[in-house]
């Protein structure tokens, strides 16, 4: 008998890890070939909520597949979408660069790519109408598109991400909640364009928050992007752990569990 209670619970535990694995998922924009990553809520909730979630400029990477498990492990379904495509992957920061920049510039490509991974991450499960976007760096900016493109989400959180918008597109109302995780010292957003998106919120009529952190620059949620400051881009493990329960205050809000 306690062979067979203890080749039950084994077998219990084993499905529940086989539930909170990232599976690939191979989608498409027209004959572009995209990959992302899926992976299911370890607890069951009836209101279903999901999580997609914007990587920084080099796409999927260790960082955003770490983030997607622990959001995974408190209860919600979480997309990692590809962005770039088969084929378009940048090898490094000059081609990210690159890559990145064409979506910031062509605002509506990007948001139909992210649109693409939200119906990816509804089809593997989430609630249609209890979602929220977060995303990193070029997926801050990202998640922001989102809001400005009025997609069916309830919430946009953006850590260390581009803020600005071409001056000429105009400020139309955001539904969703924003959140902007934002380190006090990034040397990649300007004093202006923090303003200019502070006023484009209050333009927008938005029910938005940011959050700056000290002692803290770009990519400061990441593990690999070191430690030296002088850099303008570094891992803070104070800043990283503030924010990700942040983070958690803002789904605790804007979800049903």
């Amino acid at each position: 008998m306690k062979n067979l209670i203890a080749l039950i619970f084994a077998t219990l535990i084993f499905s529940g890890n086989m539930n909170a694995q990232l599976k690939p998922v191979k989608y498409a924009d027209g004959d572009q070939k995209l990959n992302g990553l899926s992976i299911k809520a370890a607890k069951k909730s009836s209101n279903n909520p999901g999580i997609l979630l914007l990587p920084a400029w080099l796409g999927i990477d260790t960082a955003s597949k770490g983030i997607a498990e622990n959001l995974s492990k408190i209860g919600y379904t979480v997309f990692i979408a590809d962005i770039y495509g088969e084929g378009n992957y940048p090898k490094n920061t000059a081609e990210a660069g690159k890559q990145a920049g064409f979506y910031k510039t062509n605002y509506e490509a990007y948001q139909k790519r992210i649109n693409l991974a939200l119906q990816e991450l509804i089809k593997s499960g989430a609630n249609a109408d209890n979602i929220v976007v977060i995303g990193y760096c070029f997926g801050g900016t990202g998640v922001l598109e989102a809001a400005r493109g009025h997609l069916n989400v309830k919430g946009v959180a953006s850590f260390h991400g581009g803020l600005g918008k071409d001056a000429a597109r105009p400020a139309t109302p955001i539904t969703a909640k924003v959140l902007v995780c934002h380190g006090a010292d990034d040397p990649f957003v300007s004093k202006e364009e923090v303003a200019a998106f502070q006023q484009e919120m209050r333009d927008s009529k938005a029910d938005w928050q940011m959050i700056y952190y000290a002692d803290s620059v770009h990519s400061f949620t990441n593990p690999e992007a070191g430690n030296d400051n002088s850099k303008g881009a570094a891992y803070n493990a104070v800043a990283a752990k503030r924010s990700f329960e942040h983070l958690q205050l803002f789904l605790d809000e804007v979800l049903k569990k």
